[in-house]
């Protein structure tokens, strides 16, 4: 008797879309589909989405055999062992909310949910560019940074499932303050809104001209990551110095990622990785001079497979974790 392939029903949560795809056992996505999620409605309501996304790819799913999961990522922070939402800032919809339960419920199958950044990072560790390696240190960069480690196929989380926040790791204790209440954390140096902030703040100070500001409409307010990335693109001489100093903190930084985990891969991942993939070569390069670790710079620093279907790979990787250690 030949059995089938299981396939998986991977959801990506966010706090303004949800996106889902159908994957296979070997990390292929096909049948994406993407809809608002209302996240300041009422948690029925936002669960309404998800229903909507899932119900839409029932069919084709059904296609591949009666073996199917749904593995949602999503937000922290949660509880992936209870499959608990319990209070992300970006979903102020559910509050200890039961998803993977009813996900369960609603169509009879198995269910499993995990932190975006961790369900990226296995993800990369199956399928893409993690794959092969034994440990990976995954950092999607975006309007904040995640982080998510994976040993031997597993995701750490810790004793609580709250590990591996490394976005909220301190490289300057009287840098600017962080969303998250401490100061100096990479989050707050080297994110999104960290690159414009300081190019605001450059823009105000100089007198020199800038394509930044001119890309931006003269508002100083307009001014974004993605500004800044396209006035690079196009020579500016600012946007190039604000990016480089954005290597730089992500290089201090990652020195303390290798002298406490020493992964065999460093993976970006995010919107902003594609910005900064220039500078990747750059940032293994500064690695010794951060690092304790004499062969730091034997670690690759390379950019993620999956990129915008981060989310979907990613409920899928776990569904495919969570599905081989049942067996």
């Amino acid at each position: 008797m030949v059995v089938s392939e299981p396939v998986f029903i991977g959801v990506d949560i966010g706090g303004t879309k949800i996106a889902a795809g159908v994957v296979n056992v070997h990390g292929k996505i096909s049948e994406k589909i993407r809809v608002p999620m209302p996240s300041q409605a009422t948690g029925e309501e936002a669960f309404s989405a998800v229903r909507e996304v899932v119900n839409k790819l029932l069919p084709d799913v059904e296609r591949h055999g009666p073996r199917f999961y749904i593995g949602v990522s999503c937000p922290g922070p949660l509880n992936p062992k209870r499959g608990v939402i319990i209070n992300p800032p970006n979903l102020p919809c559910w509050r200890d909310f039961p998803l993977a339960q009813r996900i369960s419920e609603t169509w009879s199958l198995p269910a499993v949910i995990d932190n975006d950044s961790n369900a990226a990072a296995l993800a990369e560790a199956v399928w893409g560019a993690g794959a092969g390696f034994s440990s990976v240190f995954y950092a999607t960069l975006g309007t904040g940074i995640g982080t998510g480690i994976v040993l031997d196929g597993n995701i750490y989380h810790g004793r609580t499932g709250a590990a591996a926040e490394g976005g909220h790791m301190t490289i300057d204790y009287r840098g600017r303050r962080c969303g998250c209440g401490k100061r100096g954390c990479i989050e707050a140096l080297a994110s999104g809104p960290a690159l414009a902030g300081r190019a605001r703040e450059r823009l105000a100070e100089s007198r020199e001209p800038s394509l930044i500001l001119e890309l931006a409409g003269g508002d100083l307010q307009a001014v974004t990551g993605e500004v800044i990335g396209e006035a690079h693109r196009q020579g500016d001489k600012l946007a190039g110095e604000l990016l480089s100093e954005t290597a730089d903190y992500l290089a201090i930084w990652l020195g303390n990622i290798v002298d406490m985990l020493e992964p065999d891969v460093i993976i970006f991942g995010g919107g902003m990785a594609e910005m900064m993939s220039g500078w990747l070569p750059a940032i293994r390069e500064k690695l010794p001079s951060w690092s304790i670790n004499s062969r730091s710079g034997e670690i690759p620093v390379v950019r993620a497979r999956y990129r915008e279907d981060s989310g979907i790979a990613g409920g899928a990787a776990v569904c495919l974790h969570e599905e081989n250690n049942s067996r």
